[in-house]
């Protein structure tokens, strides 16, 4: 079979295999194999086994497991709450203070979770009871959180920066702190959009009456100081030069566990939640990185990789163009796949496109993250939209049109971070070595 047809067929089986009801980590996996054995023969399937089996033995995904089990560990612990009270004493009489507050909450959360889905979970927990107590919005208060669940893997830790950073062979260092600048922003322009439209609509977000007192807000930041030394022992660490980002997670966990059990006061049956949590997610993460590389490696043997490379750089038009390209190719798969299993399928065809066209690697990664985010609460699978709907409660239609225009902002913001690379990459310019 030629190799190009190979290529056609593997992407035919597996959307048969998906229209016919297939889970899509399956359907990839499956259709690798076939398409493997009838291209390259009997002998293909042992060199994909051996082939997989080196590309996870890599030292570098060992921070993976890690987080996620940090993740967890503070799932078990009231720090969400605590994060949140203090955020709302201080902004809290703002238009639309409630939802400002937990875009912030979001913000802080992911310097220690460093997902969407934890963040928006974290948060959201305490944040729905406070919006139905004081008559907000249901669609626009949730649906302004979840598009704030971009933050969550931008500001280190980031499972998404460790993924790309492995596949792409670029420093995960450098990724966590070209993530930070990105967030922040992020997070303050979504802010200003809800300020604008609370004042211009206060039907939507009601303003809270009473007072909030200096001494109150400084009180309120007595049950933060944890996710200070979360932060410090993770981000500090790395940006200074003390830790690899191995160490880093390693050093994190450790503190995360001490903090829940010294201060949280995390007890046995707590811990073994969240061991199995762990487990569970580690398992589901690597079943998919399986399925998603062996997909990758029959694409890459076909020589796709190499004729999209030879296309971008000879093509007469700019090298803008072509971002702007994979930028759109990658927030329509954000609307039907999860964003681990874009970053497996496309990173390998993407990366060495970039690289030819002389754009740094370490800027693309945010741009891809950011993109793969804004597909995940973009219907028709939206599948942020879809977690929220079942972990709050809410009604689909309500929560899309809420959605609407602060998926419109992510976009500008995106767009400022193409136009202004500094914004990505002035941080990770100033690390220590």
């Amino acid at each position: 079979m030629d190799e190009a047809l190979a290529a056609v067929g593997l992407i035919l089986i597996m959307l048969f295999l998906m229209l016919m009801g297939m889970r899509i980590v399956y359907a990839l996996g499956l259709s690798a194999l076939v398409v493997a054995f009838f291209t390259y023969g009997p002998a293909s399937i042992d060199k994909l086994g051996w082939t997989t089996f080196t590309t996870l033995f890599n030292l570098n995904w060992i921070p993976l497991p890690l987080f996620v089990l940090l993740a967890c560990l503070l799932a078990e612990t009231t720090m969400g709450e605590s994060i949140y009270a203090a955020a709302r004493a201080w902004l809290s009489r703002v238009p639309g203070g409630l939802i400002v507050t937990s875009i912030f909450g979001e913000a802080i959360m992911a310097a220690a979770v460093g997902t969407s889905a934890a963040c928006i979970l974290a948060v959201g927990k305490v944040a729905d009871k406070e919006f139905k107590k004081y008559g907000y919005d249901t669609g626009f208060s949730m649906g302004a959180m979840c598009c704030g669940g971009v933050i969550g893997p931008l500001i280190p830790p980031s499972a998404g920066f460790i993924i790309y950073g492995v596949l792409a062979e670029v420093s995960i260092g450098h990724l966590f702190m070209a993530g930070i600048l990105p967030g922040i922003f992020i997070a303050v322009v979504l802010a200003a959009a809800v300020i604008g439209i609370s004042a211009w609509k206060p039907h939507l977000a009601p303003p809270i009456v009473g007072e909030v007192t200096w001494r109150e807000r400084f009180a309120s930041l007595k049950n933060v100081w944890p996710m200070v030394i979360i932060m410090l022992s993770i981000l500090g660490t790395i940006y200074f030069g003390i830790a690899s980002p191995t160490e880093a997670a390693g050093v994190g966990c450790v503190v995360v566990l001490l903090l829940s059990v010294g201060v949280f006061r995390l007890r046995w049956a707590g811990l073994i939640r969240v061991l199995k949590a762990t487990a569970l997610l580690n398992g589901m993460i690597l079943f998919m990185m399986v399925s998603a590389w062996l997909f990758a490696y029959v694409v890459g043997s076909s020589g796709v990789v190499d004729w999209m490379t030879g296309w971008a750089v000879d093509a007469s038009f700019s090298r803008w163009w072509v971002i702007i390209l994979i930028n759109v190719m990658l927030l329509i798969l954000g609307c039907f796949m999860d964003g681990i299993t874009i970053m497996l399928l496309t990173i390998p065809l993407f990366v060495p496109v970039i690289e030819a066209l002389g754009f740094s690697p370490v800027w693309f990664g945010v741009l891809y993250v950011v993109n793969i985010e804004i597909g995940l609460i973009t219907p028709p699978m939206g599948l942020s939209l879809f977690m929220m709907r079942t972990a709050f409660d809410i009604d689909v239609n309500k929560l899309l049109k809420g959605v609407l225009p602060f998926v419109i902002v992510l976009l500008i913001a995106l767009a400022v971070l193409i136009a202004v690379p500094d914004i990505t990459l002035w941080l990770p310019e100033t690390m220590k070595k």
